[in-house]
């Protein structure tokens, strides 16, 4: 199998989930979008963030995160790469 697409993410958005009378926290969701830089440009205005955004598909993504062990992992900011392979 080979990589198809990378996509190169930030994390926009972290929300916290709580359930029942004792507050247990059940999950929490991850909004991210394509990056792009904004501002401190070059003379040729590219960077690696504008390089995915001029050849990457833009969008954005949310993600529901149930796993405990993941919880205050992913932080406001902070930037992934998505690579996208078939699933067979």
């Amino acid at each position: 199998m080979t990589t198809k697409m990378r996509a190169k993410m930030q994390v926009g958005m972290v929300q916290e989930h709580f359930y029942g009378p004792d507050k247990f926290k059940s999950q929490e969701t991850l909004t991210m979008h394509t990056v792009c830089k904004t501002g401190g440009y070059d003379e040729t205005g590219m960077d690696e963030d504008n390089t995915f955004a001029k050849f990457s598909p833009g969008g954005n993504l949310s993600l529901n995160v149930a796993n405990p062990a993941l919880f205050g992992q992913f932080k406001v900011g902070d930037k992934y790469y998505l690579d996208f392979t078939l699933a067979e």
